[in-house]
């Protein structure tokens, strides 16, 4: 989750919101990714989607089965939802998002009878991924007030 929470740093420098994610094959980063939303203006720039197209190309296969994705912030309905569809073994979170997240927040997406089920553990380095996340906003809020 360290590595993650590097990666969400990183897109916390270029304006995003610092939301990061490495996956795990065999006890190796496989993949690597953070929030570029804004940077590329597309929708599919979420942390979790640029790792995990990382470890599929990495990989050659869509299936990533024996990966463990670690992300600083609770999933999205698509994040969640392509975790599933490419058979991720398990998913760990750091902190929760009320808005949006699809495991504890709004509703639990990987609870549903899919023909595949993610094991998902959150909590881990909730406080420094929620600090992160913060900071962020404030600093945010902050720039518009001057403005």
């Amino acid at each position: 989750m360290e590595a993650a929470l590097k990666q969400a740093q990183k897109a916390a420098l270029k304006g995003e919101v610092p939301v990061g994610c490495v996956i795990v094959k065999d006890n190796e980063i496989i993949a690597r990714g953070y929030n570029l939303r804004e940077t590329s203006k597309h929708v599919f720039m979420h942390a979790e989607m640029i790792a995990m197209d990382k470890a599929c190309k990495k990989l050659g296969s869509w299936r990533l089965d024996e990966c463990t994705i670690y992300v600083t912030l609770e999933p999205c309905a698509m994040c969640a939802g392509t975790m599933i569809q490419s058979r991720v073994k398990r998913l760990v979170y750091g902190a929760k998002e009320p808005k949006s997240g699809v495991h504890q927040s709004l509703t639990n997406l990987f609870g549903v009878p899919f023909n595949h089920e993610v094991i998902v553990e959150s909590g881990l380095l909730e406080e420094k991924s929620s600090q992160l996340l913060k900071s962020f906003f404030k600093e945010l809020r902050g720039q518009k007030d001057l403005k």
